[in-house]
């Protein structure tokens, strides 16, 4: 097998190095072609089959070996052969040649992929099993990367050749017809002027819309085909149907509303969703109140001797619920229905593509039609199958609000942002907090640095930081609450109190009609670029969608799928994930937009990293707050960011400056030109972007100029 591929290798570089040596190239011009269009003709006239023989055989290798020039003989084909034999020829010739390309690539380079990078092959591979034809079907009508990259590329799948071929054959159809036709008005050139004949004209133009209307085809079929078995409304009752009030389904019937399109809101609990209720706000709310404490803990280092605080747990707790009571309005019945959205309090069900059933409070049951249906069904926390675990009265995300003493012995399992944030909190009221983390580090999605300064701080603080420790099982041994964990090897027995599970957040994927529907989705609803599940006119968004659990996130992607359900096929709008920020709300303060170090290196992405410490920035020294730092990743030798990330007080707030410039290619120069108030903690921003400045100095100018000073003090 080996000598067979290093033969055929061996024949291909030979044939592609005949093909520069003797520049071959030059015959594949108009100019050439052209010139020896009268000499050909004749031949053809003179021996059809064997003239029509020698052109399928050149376009044959042409294609196989992805050599430039397809183009122009699709052309030729057309000026010599006329469009009828001209379109026969070519499609047979571009299908065998796309073909072998196609298996020339499978054959030499599959089985190293497959050596190297089996399991995303594999992953690919299904993919190409359940979609692949239709898939290569819409690049051979509507070409968005070169034909011979498509061979290439899908020669590296499992895809099978028979359907390769027949998909090619079909697919390619359409577009030889109107290049043939190009081809037929080429051959009547006499002139310049003969370009601006009518029937070229009209060639190049379909061509220029053939695109278009291959797009408009692709779609109609597919929606045909997804459609097929389900009966559509003649008239819908609503423009779009929201299921879901947290903050996706909220900002998508806000924004279908503002544009004054008939909208309901279907929601089966608390309007406001997990930010509201168990998510966002309580949990500020906590941290406010522990940060407080922790202020007060260090008065002595801003010269006050003695100073303490008084405090009952339960009433930070009645003050958290008063904060979600404030804050309810915003996000309350009244204000949407103001708003023009009709706001139901019911359970929905998918009947169809356009159906829902809602089961009202008063257990009756009633049909909506909608165009357009937005998926909003949020998540809930994971709870992961750990032996014993059902023996243990748990808390999670969702039901810590709940408490009112504060847990002697708090166990926090898990070491993400919520497992961070609510751990130090109910270790500065006082807690003995243990925080279990299976990776080796806290905060595992960030860098070394930065996930090392929170673990140090929680370490100050008095947190058990078990790092590397992989939940075995749950116990009650004599009353007492036992996990045990292994680490390195050896098991580890950890008693507690109280249990926080703190492992994420799950898509709420069942319930609602999903699987009758035959929408998919293992860990989310599987959507495409536009937020479209298998049906084009549902979307889903927020965290049933991901890929980014933030509220923010959350809204971002709800005016997307608002605005394309209401508008599509007129309009429709490729959800934007280039610059999405977060922060993890521990002390310091965590904040991220782009890329950092660990993705880059994953995407293989080349970056400078500049890093400036807060510890040397003025306004952090007189506040008490000189730790952290602001690291930026750039384009080597550009100052085109790819990503911030700034640990320390108030990181959050001044993040915002890098979104700003990330989202509309701003560089480092600018935010170093742009003036910031002294002292402030934004000052940082700055002072990182002079580092890099200083790194890109022009040593070579700069010694010019040290030589014209010294000229001037002559």
């Amino acid at each position: 097998m080996k000598f067979k591929k290093l033969a055929l290798v061996a024949i291909l570089v030979a044939l592609i190095v005949v093909y520069f040596a003797f520049d071959l190239g030059q015959y594949f011009n108009l100019a050439a072609f052209k010139e020896r269009q009268a000499a050909i003709e004749a031949f053809r006239a003179e021996r059809p089959w064997t003239a029509a023989a020698v052109y399928f055989v050149l376009y044959v290798l042409t294609t196989a070996l992805s050599l430039p020039g397809a183009a122009l003989l699709t052309l030729a084909g057309g000026a010599i052969f006329g469009l009828g034999w001209g379109t026969v020829i070519v499609s047979f010739a571009s299908s065998c040649g796309a073909t072998l390309a196609f298996l020339f690539a499978r054959f030499l380079l599959r089985d190293w992929l497959l050596g190297r990078f089996g399991r995303r092959l594999a992953v690919i591979d299904e993919g190409v099993r359940r979609e692949g034809a239709f898939y290569l079907f819409t690049l051979r009508l509507v070409p968005l990367f070169p034909f011979f990259l498509v061979n290439l590329l899908l020669g590296l799948t499992a895809m099978k050749t028979w359907t390769f071929y027949v998909v090619s054959q079909i697919g390619m159809l359409a577009g030889t017809v109107v290049y043939v036709n190009a081809g037929t008005q080429l051959a009547r050139i006499d002139s310049l002027a003969g370009i601006l004949s009518p029937g070229l004209l009209a060639s190049f133009a379909a061509l220029g819309i053939f695109p278009w209307l291959a797009r408009w085809l692709v779609d109609r079929v597919r929606a045909r085909k997804v459609y097929a078995g389900w009966r559509k409304p003649a008239r819908f009752d609503r423009n779009l149907l929201v299921i879901g009030g947290g903050s996706a389904g909220l900002v998508a019937a806000y924004i279908a509303a503002a544009l004054k399109a008939k909208v309901t809101l279907i929601e089966k609990d608390r309007l406001g969703g997990d930010c509201l209720n168990t998510g966002c706000v309580p949990s500020k709310a906590l941290i406010r109140s522990a940060s407080l404490l922790a202020q007060i803990a260090r008065a002595c280092e801003l010269g006050i001797a003695d100073a303490h605080a008084r405090f009952s747990f339960g009433e930070v707790m009645q003050r958290v619920q008063a904060v979600i009571a404030q804050v309810a309005p915003h996000d309350s019945a009244e204000r949407y229905r103001g708003l023009g959205v009709e706001v139901l309090r019911g359970t929905a069900k998918l009947l169809s593509p356009w159906e829902v059933e809602i089961l009202g409070e008063d257990g009756r049951p009633h049909r909506l039609s909608s165009r357009g249906i937005v998926i909003a069904a949020g998540a809930r926390p994971a709870v992961p199958p750990i032996p014993g675990i059902e023996t243990i009265d748990y808390l999670t995300s969702d039901t810590v609000w709940d408490l009112r003493e504060l847990p002697r012995r708090l166990l926090v399992l898990g070491g993400g942002p919520i497992g961070a944030e609510l751990a130090q909190a109910f270790a500065r009221f006082g807690a003995h907090v243990t925080v279990v983390e299976m990776a080796p580090r806290l905060l595992s999605r960030e860098d070394d640095e930065v996930a090392e300064m929170v673990m140090s701080r929680f370490r100050a603080e008095g947190i058990a930081v078990r790092v590397g420790h992989r939940a075995l099982r749950f116990a009650v041994e004599a009353g007492e609450k036992v996990l045990y964990a292994e680490h390195q090897g050896q098991e580890v027995r950890l008693v507690f109190d109280t249990l926080l599970l703190a492992l994420g957040r799950t898509a709420n994927l069942r319930g609602y009609g999903l699987e009758e529907l035959g929408i998919g989705g293992t860990r989310t609803v599987d959507t495409n670029e536009f937020l479209q599940t298998r049906y084009p006119n549902i979307y889903a968004a927020g965290d049933v969608a991901g890929p980014f659990q933030f509220t923010h996130t959350a809204a971002h992607q709800a005016w997307y799928a608002a605005v394309n359900a209401l508008f599509d096929p007129f309009k429709k709008f490729k959800v934007d994930y280039s610059t999405i920020p977060w922060a993890t709300f521990v002390d310091p303060e965590v904040a991220r937009v782009g890329l950092n170090e660990i993705e880059a290196r994953e995407r293989g992405t080349a970056y400078e990293v500049t890093t400036y410490g807060i510890d040397d920035l003025d306004r952090a020294i007189v506040d008490g707050e000189a730790h952290g730092l602001v690291k930026v990743l750039t384009v080597p030798g550009s100052d085109r960011l790819l990503g911030a990330t700034i640990v320390g007080v108030h990181a959050a707030e001044l993040l915002a400056e890098f979104v700003l410039a990330m989202k509309h290619g701003i560089g480092l120069n600018k935010i170093l030109s742009t003036i910031h108030i002294y002292p402030t903690m934004a000052e940082a921003n700055k002072y990182v972007a002079g580092n890099w400045k200083r790194a890109h100095a022009p040593q070579r100018v700069l010694a010019w100029v040290e030589r014209f000073h010294a000229w001037r003090l002559r």
